[in-house]
C-alpha cells in the first residue's frame, strides 16, 4: 500500500472514519475546516495512517467537540499561512475533487454573504452523493445504499427523483 502521503485524496476520508469510529465510542467529536484539512494534505505523514489517528485523537482531546482551524493544528502540520486560511484552494494539484467534496462535510458550512437556495443547494448535494455511491458499487444499488446507510428502496425512489442512472434503479 503506498504511503499516506501519496494518497492525498484519502485524508478527508480517513478523518471522517476517524472522528466517526470516536463518535461510536463516545471518546468525543470535532471537525475541521477546509483551511485545517488543506494543511493536513500538505504534510509528509512520515508516521502514515497512525500518525494522522493520533493527530485526529489528540485534537478532539484538545479542542473536544470543537472547529479545527490552522490555528488549532500543531506547528508541523501548518503549511498555509494564516492570511490564506479564508482562501484555501483545495482545488490545488494533488487534491482531487472527490476529497474536497468532503471537506465540507468536515467543516462546518459557510453561508455566501449573498445567500443561497438552501432546497437547491441540499438538493444538490444529495444528488452528488448519490451518484458517487451508485458509481462506487458499480451501479449496485444494495451496496450503494449501504454507503448511504439508507433503505434500499428509499435509494431508488432517489434515484428516479434526480434521473440517475435509470438503469442502475432498475438493478
Amino acid at each position: 500500500m503506498p504511503a499516506l502521503r501519496e494518497r492525498v485524496e484519502d485524508i478527508p476520508l480517513l478523518i471522517n472514519e476517524l472522528v466517526a469510529r470516536m463518535e461510536k465510542e463516545k471518546r468525543g467529536s470535532l471537525r475541521l475546516n477546509s483551511a485545517a484539512i488543506l494543511n493536513l494534505c500538505r504534510h509528509d505523514w512520515p508516521g502514515n495512517v497512525r500518525e494522522l489517528a493520533n493527530l485526529v485523537e489528540r485534537l478532539a482531546i484538545m479542542n473536544p467537540f470543537g472547529v479545527i482551524g490552522v490555528q488549532e493544528l500543531p506547528k508541523k502540520f501548518r503549511h498555509v499561512d494564516d492570511h490564506d486560511e479564508d482562501h484555501a484552494d483545495l482545488d490545488e494539484p494533488g487534491l482531487s475533487s472527490r476529497a474536497s467534496g468532503l471537506v465540507g462535510f468536515d467543516a462546518p458550512a459557510l453561508l455566501p454573504e449573498n445567500g443561497l437556495d438552501l432546497k437547491d443547494y441540499l438538493g444538490n448535494l444529495e444528488r452528488e452523493l448519490i451518484q458517487q455511491a451508485l458509481d462506487e458499487a458499480g451501479g449496485v444499488v444494495a451496496r450503494a445504499a449501504e454507503k448511504l446507510r439508507i433503505r434500499r428502496t428509499t435509494l431508488v425512489e432517489k434515484v428516479r427523483k434526480y434521473g440517475l442512472r435509470e438503469e442502475a434503479g432498475e438493478a
